[in-house]
C-alpha cells in the first residue's frame, strides 16, 4: 500500500516458451493485462515501455509472481494439449468501448475448437455491419491466444489476417482442431 492506503499499481511479466515462439504475459492484481507474440528482447522491450505508458507504472520481470503462476499453468497446459480454453480472471484496462465489447464476446462465446466470422461477430454484438471494425478490434487484442482472436476467419473460409502472423495463426487452429498439422 502507498501512503494513502491504496494499492499500488503493480505490473509483473515474464516470458516464456510456446509451440509458436517466445511469449511475453504480463498481468496485474486485476488479472492477466497483457500478452505479446515473438517476444525477443526487442518485441519485449517495446511491449514493456508500451505498458509502463499506458499503466503508469514500471512492469517488474517476476517469474515466480502469483498474479503470473496461475496464468503461466493455463498457457503451458494449452500448447500441451491438456487445456482448451482459459479461465483466468483478466484485466481490460488496455482496451475500451467496441473493442472490448467484441473481444468479451469472442472470449465468452467462441470456445476452442470453433471460428467464427468477422461479421458474425459483429452482428453478436448489435453491430451487423462492423465487420472491418471487429477486424480492428482483433488487431488491437492486448490478450491473444487467452482472448482467441486466431479463431475469428473470413466469411468466404479464407484463413484472415493476424497481428501473430498467418503461420502462427495456423499453428493455433491446427492445435485447437480447426486445420489439419502441416506434413512437414
Amino acid at each position: 500500500m502507498d501512503s494513502h492506503g491504496q494499492y499500488e499499481q503493480q505490473v509483473v511479466w515474464t516470458v516464456i516458451g510456446t509451440d509458436i515462439g517466445p511469449l511475453l504475459l504480463a498481468a496485474t492484481h486485476e488479472g492477466l493485462v497483457n500478452v505479446v507474440f515473438h517476444a525477443t528482447e526487442s518485441v519485449r522491450d517495446t511491449a514493456l515501455a508500451r505498458l509502463a505508458s499506458r499503466l503508469g507504472t514500471e512492469p517488474v520481470e517476476a517469474p515466480g509472481s502469483p498474479l503470473l503462476a496461475e496464468a503461466i499453468r493455463q498457457v503451458e497446459a494449452y500448447f500441451a494439449g491438456r487445456r482448451r480454453d482459459f479461465e483466468l480472471p483478466l484485466d481490460w484496462s488496455l482496451i475500451s468501448g467496441f473493442n472490448r465489447e467484441v473481444l468479451r464476446e469472442l472470449a465468452s462465446g467462441v470456445p476452442c475448437g470453433a471460428v467464427v466470422g468477422y461479421g458474425e461477430l459483429a452482428g453478436r454484438v448489435g453491430q451487423p455491419g462492423a465487420a472491418q471494425a471487429v477486424g480492428v478490434a482483433m488487431g488491437s487484442n492486448p490478450l491473444p491466444v487467452v482472448v482467441p482472436c486466431h479463431r475469428v476467419v473470413e466469411s468466404d473460409g479464407g484463413i484472415g489476417g493476424f497481428g501473430g502472423g498467418l503461420e502462427t495463426k495456423r499453428k493455433l487452429l491446427a492445435l485447437e482442431g480447426v486445420l489439419p498439422e502441416p506434413l512437414f
